[in-house]
């Protein structure tokens, strides 16, 4: 017979003699207690007795409740309310047996509560005091490599919620980490003037600064994952003044079951100065059409892609078809899907949404029931040098893939688009446009298709922010091509979150925006990058104007002529329904024959790399398009 490890614990038995000896005195002290005077005799006998009974059966209901189980050392608010729970199932059976056999006759039944509340009390003290002494006390090892003289960091919590709660409380618990807070900072009146473990608010934001000069701050802990990026820059400016070093928490969609910890904090990033409230996704819906699917995501190595494979996955797909044209994006979240999020239901398909054949043998084979449509050429430069590649990937590519969910009939259908679609000025966003028009024209089918129409995103391959921060490193200068640019920016996780939510409220047609607030000017944004490197804009960093690049405009757009907005379900997801297209069945198939002659056509011309033949067929295909006179590579 193997013995369990547990019992092999010298400490094991120190917990239970401990308890033993602590039943044993709350029972004498409840006595003692009950009986103002002491009853002649003493009733020692009488305890002996009960002892005899009550102390294994109270052993019994603790090792029932677990209770020695965990290590005393790290005791929490839980382990408390187990203990008080087993305490009263305990002294509750000791009432019913002692009912039961001597109906309480000389026996008082106050000696009984009393011996409750001691129990619990004494138990519980025992805990907490172990718990004290191993919080306040260093390992050999610790010691030994801590220098004589300790120099603690000065800091200030700025969130005096739960967050900054459980900052504080490891900063006490672990003397490892060489911080002494100084004090909370938090914009709630109601928490001003009062104190946690003894650490006191010290007023809200706007009195940063001067809590900062006052108390000689040395660093400034962001503990608000839901602060808004408005906050998050008053905050910053206000560090920056004082030469104060910062550090932030990640914002709640980073936050797995609300767990929280120094070792989370981080550096700001551009990402949380952008801070919207997060997406509040319908996660019983979107399980509804997730749960055991098999979902394909083409262009699943991008920015996007990735991020939405990673989202898809929480929603446990019954089977994972990850499609991308790069050989080693398509194995790096292939491996991460198995090695990160232990799925083992992943299949990597290489090769290209164009692919006819090939596009056919993967719906034969997995029958996917949801496509997320994420694979696209997106560089506005790239494109307007190379036009016949977004004609051949953005537009037939998007059709052989939609034509062949339609043959196999899939359920969903989600295309990733972009605000560039929107009165068109470069072949990226006419391309776009084209992908838009054959998704609504397949409205009506079996397939439910819809688009989302995103801004900017930040972070993704080939966006601004890598770009100039690579500049900021190399000492600059930043480049920007105008003064008044701006665009409308989203986060990767919120581009995958919408791309979710809108594949559950889809019906059929629609195209699905991201109420985005107020556009950020380019330059702007240049100027915070350049603040967060601990630089100065236009004194160590210079920012220069270059000109807008060939297919730019000063602003984009997230709606064109004739599409209607509407609000949905979701407050912060619009959809965009578009007049020119009926709901007459004959009238959607002749629309959809007229606009495939015209795709063929531009197929065509694009096969003779004809640059300025894919413009004007582009311009008659989307009316709405300004296409800039320039040459491209060929």
């Amino acid at each position: 017979m193997i013995m369990h490890p547990q019992l092999k614990n010298p400490k094991l038995y120190f917990m239970i003699l401990t308890d033993v000896a602590i039943f044993v005195l709350a029972l004498y002290g409840s006595y003692l207690i009950r009986f103002e005077t002491l009853p002649e005799p003493f009733p020692t006998r009488q305890i002996f007795h009960l002892l005899l009974w009550i102390v294994p059966l109270k052993l019994a209901v603790f090792f029932f409740f677990d209770l020695y189980r965990g290590m005393w050392r790290y005791t929490s608010v839980r382990d408390f309310w187990v203990l008080a729970r087993a305490c009263f199932v305990s002294t509750v059976l000791v009432m019913l047996i002692l009912l039961a056999t001597k109906r309480f006759m000389g026996y008082s039944r106050a000696v009984f509560v009393i011996d409750l509340l001691l129990t619990f009390i004494l138990t519980g003290g025992a805990r907490m005091a172990i718990r004290s002494y191993f919080a306040s006390r260093m390992s050999p090892d610790a010691i030994a490599q801590m220098p004589e003289k300790i120099q603690l960091t000065r800091v200030l919590i700025i969130g005096a919620g739960a967050a900054g709660e459980k900052i504080l409380r490891e900063i006490l618990d672990n003397n490892t980490l060489h911080y002494e807070v100084i004090g909370f900072v938090d914009d709630d009146l109601t928490k001003q003037g009062r104190s946690i473990h003894g650490v006191p608010v010290l007023g809200n934001v706007t009195h940063l600064q001067r809590v900062l000069q006052k108390e000689e701050i040395q660093q400034i802990l962001i503990a608000v994952p839901s602060a808004s990026g408005d906050q998050i820059r008053r905050i910053v400016e206000a560090c920056q003044k004082c030469n104060t070093s910062y550090k932030i928490l990640p914002g709640i969609g980073h936050l797995i079951d609300g767990r929280v910890s120094v070792k989370l904090l981080r550096d700001i990033s551009y990402e949380d100065l952008l801070g919207r409230s997060p997406v509040q996704l319908d996660t019983e819906v979107i399980r509804n059409y997730l749960d055991g699917k098999t979902i394909l995501v083409t262009g699943c190595g991008g920015s996007i892609g990735s991020e939405l494979c990673r989202q898809i996955v929480k929603y446990q797909p019954g089977r994972f078809i990850l499609l991308d044209s790069s050989e080693s994006n398509l194995f790096q979240i292939q491996m991460e899907m198995q090695n990160e999020y232990y799925y083992r239901h992943a299949d990597a398909v290489l090769g290209q949404v164009q692919d006819e054949v090939l596009m056919n043998s993967v719906f034969e084979k997995y029958k996917p029931a949801v496509v997320f449509h994420a694979a696209a050429y997106k560089h506005v430069p790239m494109m307007e040098k190379n036009p016949w590649q977004a004609v051949v990937n953005n537009i037939i590519g998007s059709r052989v893939l939609m034509e062949t969910a339609l043959r196999h009939q899939a359920d969903r259908f989600v295309v990733v688009s972009t605000d560039k679609a929107v009165r068109p000025t470069n072949v990226m966003g006419a391309s776009k446009r084209v992908t838009e028009l054959i998704m609504q024209g397949l409205q009506g089918n079996h397939t439910r298709f819809m688009a989302v129409r995103f801004g900017n995103v930040v972070g993704s391959s080939g966006s601004v922010i890598p770009f100039f921060r690579r500049q900021i490193e190399q000492g600059g200068p930043v480049t920007v091509t105008h003064p008044e640019v701006n665009r409308f920016f989203m986060t990767i996780p919120e581009a995958s979150q919408m791309i979710l939510q809108a594949g559950a409220m889809g019906e059929g047609g629609e195209i699905f925006i991201l109420r985005m607030g107020t556009p950020v000017k380019i330059a702007d944004m240049a100027r915070d990058l350049i603040r967060l490197s601990g630089k100065e804009p236009d004194v160590d960093i210079k920012i220069v104007f270059t000109g807008l690049r060939e297919g730019e405009k000063l602003y984009e757009e997230l709606i064109t002529a004739g599409e209607d907005i509407l609000p949905t379900g979701h407050k912060k997801v619009m959809v965009l329904r578009s007049n020119g297209h009926s709901n007459n069945v004959g009238a959607l198939e002749e629309a959809r024959k007229n606009l495939y002659r015209e795709i063929d056509e531009l197929a065509e011309i694009a096969a003779r790399h004809d640059a300025k033949g894919i413009k004007a067929k582009l311009k008659e295909i989307v009316p709405e398009f300004t296409p800039q006179e320039n040459e491209g590579v060929l």
